[in-house]
């Protein structure tokens, strides 16, 4: 597309002489708007015409990743909620167990198992419904099937018999913990294999006992809920009775997440079942969905691995101005969608852009400063939108020393820890909600 100049808005500026300073974003090797440009003897002794362009084609779609690594993920996520637009979304977690010690009292006598999970503070769709756990024992080693990691499309055998129910309605931010009482069969059991030292290491508990998935109820429809990888706020309690001396004295046995092994036995499974159809033909992670063969909208949504795509096809008609020019400015401007999100369903503060080549492989993060930023300042008049400064990966596109057929894409920094979901503006139908700003200088023009 060429650059129509009675589309723009152009500012002339004549430079007489002297020194020129234009503070716009630069680079420095991977990280890119960590400095400054200054114009060149060249630029500052030219008539300098600054045009502010508004047109220039932005194309935006959406794509998919086959999986996301969950094994690293920093927290437990568990539960379940009914998405119109992204379907059924359900997290369930698996995670293997070790004592921190191996050695029971010969006197001591069984009182409980108990399993505590520690709130970490998120949480995702509507707390005041009720949601419902399901403690279940792996009857699998926790081995990835190829490599070092398990995703979130991963699976894992366990039985169907509950080692622990409950039903609560999550308090993430108010509360700090759940306690779930496990079945006093299992708890005498793993009680009875250390008081009698049939177990003595971490290598003969990891054989006896496999690991936990706790896994909502198939009927739920209220939350995911976040909760503590951290030793101290996550872990099975054995507790047991001694009688000494002079009375029954109460102590118990700590059973913590298996953080220090390789690879980490420890993943999320995150799904979304029956989404829309456009999001269906979502396939395989080469497809890109257009924004015009969706209603003019991009989604995101993390955990799942849905990704906004943003690409520049039309920045190479910049060449089409007369004279010598650079990218000054560039900031790319995207609306979520009107009433696509709520204080169940929230937009983030910020969303990390990353760079994917033309296969959505993805290569680099764009800058560990820059990114999607959500401007509310005209929230009242619900005019919202998330901007991004582009100024040196534009320049990088105008010059061909990035390759065009990279795009842009956007997730939540912890796409892999959690399950928040967006819908955008796209471009498409003839409607242009995405926009690029752009500050272009322009010098001797013939």
């Amino acid at each position: 597309m060429k650059v129509l100049l009675n589309k723009v808005r152009a500012l002339y500026i004549i430079i007489v002489g002297g020194f020129l300073t234009i503070a716009v974003h630069s680079c420095s090797d991977d990280i890119y708007n960590d400095s400054e440009f200054v114009a060149g003897e060249t630029f500052t002794d030219s008539n300098i015409r600054l045009i502010l362009i508004d047109t220039l084609t932005v194309s935006t779609s959406t794509m998919k990743f086959d999986s996301l690594v969950t094994s690293e993920s920093t927290r437990i996520l568990t539960g379940k909620y009914i998405d119109e637009v992204f379907g059924t979304v359900t997290a369930s977690s698996y995670m293997q167990f070790l004592p921190e010690t191996y050695t029971i009292d010969s006197e001591a006598v069984f009182d409980s198992l108990v399993m505590v999970l520690g709130y970490d503070n998120y949480y995702y769709n509507d707390t005041l419904q009720k949601n419902t756990l399901h403690i279940k024992k792996i009857t699998e080693n926790l081995n990835p099937e190829s490599d070092d990691y398990f995703y979130n499309t991963s699976s894992i055998s366990y039985d169907e018999a509950d080692l622990g129910f409950y039903e609560y309605i999550p308090r993430p931010l108010a509360g700090d913990s759940i306690t779930i009482k496990l079945v006093d069969d299992f708890g005498t059991d793993v009680f009875s294999q250390l008081q009698e030292k049939n177990i003595v290491n971490s290598d003969e508990y990891r054989d006896y006992f496999k690991g936990i998935g706790i896994i909502p109820d198939e009927t739920d429809n209220g939350s995911i809920i976040g909760f503590s990888k951290s030793s101290e706020n996550t872990y099975l309690r054995l507790y047991y009775t001694t009688d000494t001396e002079y009375e029954f004295e109460q102590d118990y046995l700590d059973v913590q997440i298996n953080a220090a092994t390789t690879p980490i036995p420890f993943f999320n499974r995150i799904t979304a079942e029956d989404p829309i159809t456009p999001l269906q033909t979502l396939t395989d992670s080469k497809v890109n969905l257009a924004s015009s063969d969706s209603d003019n909208k991009s989604y995101i949504q993390s955990g799942v691995g849905i990704a906004m795509r943003v690409q520049f096809p039309s920045i190479l008609s910049l060449y089409d101005i007369p004279g010598s020019g650079t990218i000054l400015d560039g900031t790319l401007k995207i609306k979520p969608v009107a009433q696509s999100y709520n204080d169940n369903l929230k937009l983030r503060d910020t969303l990390a852009v990353y760079v994917v080549d033309q296969n959505n492989e993805l290569t680099e993060t764009l800058s560990s400063t820059s990114y999607a930023i959500l401007n509310r300042d005209n929230q009242e008049f619900n005019d919202i939108y998330y901007e991004i400064s582009l100024s040196y990966y534009l320049e990088e596109l105008q010059l061909r020393d990035r390759d065009l057929d990279d795009a842009l894409i956007l997730l939540p920094v912890d796409y892999n820890s959690s399950v928040d979901r967006f819908i955008m503006s796209g471009n498409g139908n003839g409607v242009n909600e995405t926009i690029l700003e752009l500050t272009y200088g322009i010098y001797d023009e013939d």
